[in-house]
């Protein structure tokens, strides 16, 4: 059957929640514009209000080791937020959780930028035990998101370390016109989901794994007042540009796409998401790079249209890592597949509470692609 495909970008009706107007154009090229609107970014209303939050974050840092907490992973764009942080005379803490599935390649770039900034680095590792536990129920339980334990205890581990040191701020390296937002249909994570996937799949306590509960989460917002900034959506950014940036102040290495400095998120992204779900994350970036000019719609959709190799060294090393022979290996990939509606989830509070969070997203308290993404109802599918 034919896709109806975005005249603007590559979006198609593969993703369930997609909607077009008269002009054939997604909701979701609608949505980053409302969000360049809003943020002003590349603008002189972004530029002004990325100064703005400069100075706030310089003042509540005044007589502290440090003003901002900004998490790193090795990859292009915490990488070049670090280093343009210090540039624009921040005192950041580097901050990485190290779910201990990290390529060698992203190890030595946290080293080389942290070194080439002269800032200090906080790492909180998991139990490697835990950590692969933890990994199994995800593909025991049949959700697509593999990876999801990871992103929620990265944010859990930002917020605990700016708590620990007194820090208002928390910065991440993230664009929305380089790399969109993911669908929401795609991808859903929260405490509650992690907690029942290894509850129900045979991790009955987390030891080490830093989880993080909806009352965690208000505690960071409204007791903290914790300010979670994206300095990337009010400027213009290019992840050519920053590469080629980081490359020549730091010596940091690029590791071959998006997410693929770890071994966990580059399984999620080229084995099982597309494999098991038909999920292509490419179209996130190839999108991004047709809405920004960067790449011809025709050139993504070719480059769209070729499959995702998997590397078969990849598949071995997890198979071997997570004691799997290549049978039970082909029963999990073949298992009925599920969604984070077959789990318990904090979705519908966070729907009940959109009115709050729509509020905090605007007090930069919650990142505004949290209240877009989990505060609304979803579609069906």
């Amino acid at each position: 059957m034919s896709q109806k495909i975005c005249t603007r970008c590559i979006y198609d009706t593969r993703i369930s929640d997609i909607t077009f107007d008269d002009a054939g154009i997604c909701n979701y090229c609608r949505q980053i514009e409302f969000l360049e609107k809003n943020y002003g970014t590349g603008k002189i209303k972004g530029e002004t209000s990325l100064q703005n939050l400069l100075q706030q974050i310089k003042h509540s840092g005044n007589g502290k080791r440090y003003d901002c907490v900004i998490g790193v992973s090795g990859g292009t764009d915490s990488s070049f937020l670090l280093l343009k942080a210090v540039e624009w005379g921040l005192r950041p803490l580097a901050v990485h959780y190290d779910n201990t599935w990290n390529s060698s390649l992203a190890t030595e770039n946290i080293r080389k930028i942290t070194s080439a900034a002269k800032v200090d680095l906080y790492t909180h590792v998991i139990d490697n035990k835990e950590a692969d536990l933890i990994k199994l129920a995800f593909l025991k339980a049949g959700v697509p998101e593999f990876d999801a334990d990871t992103d929620i205890a990265f944010v859990q581990v930002l917020r605990s370390v700016a708590a620990k040191f007194s820090i208002k701020f928390i910065l991440e390296g993230h664009s929305f016109q380089a790399e969109g937002l993911t669908p929401a249909s795609q991808n859903y994570l929260d405490g509650a989901y992690v907690e029942d996937i290894c509850k129900k799949n045979g991790v009955s306590k987390f030891i080490t794994f830093p989880n993080m509960t909806f009352y965690q989460f208000l505690k960071w917002v409204l007791i903290y007042r914790q300010k979670f900034i994206r300095p990337l959506w009010y400027m213009s950014y290019s992840k050519e540009n920053a590469r080629d940036y980081l490359i020549k102040n730091s010596g940091w290495k690029y590791y071959g796409g998006h997410h693929l400095e770890n071994r966990a998120s580059t399984f999620a992204h080229t084995v099982w998401l597309p494999q098991r779900y038909g999920i292509d994350y490419r179209n996130l970036t190839l999108a991004a790079s047709v809405r920004m000019g960067t790449i011809s719609r025709d050139e993504a959709l070719r480059i769209y249209s070729s499959p995702v190799v998997p590397d078969p060294e990849l598949i071995a090393y997890v198979k071997k890592r997570l004691g799997l022979s290549d049978s039970e290996y082909e029963d999990l990939m073949n298992a009925p597949r599920r969604t984070h509606r077959d789990f318990r989830t904090y979705k519908k509070r966070f729907e009940r509470l959109r009115p709050l969070f729509a509020v905090l997203a605007k007090a930069n308290l919650v990142p505004m692609s949290f209240y877009l993404k989990y505060c609304f109802p979803r579609a069906e599918s």
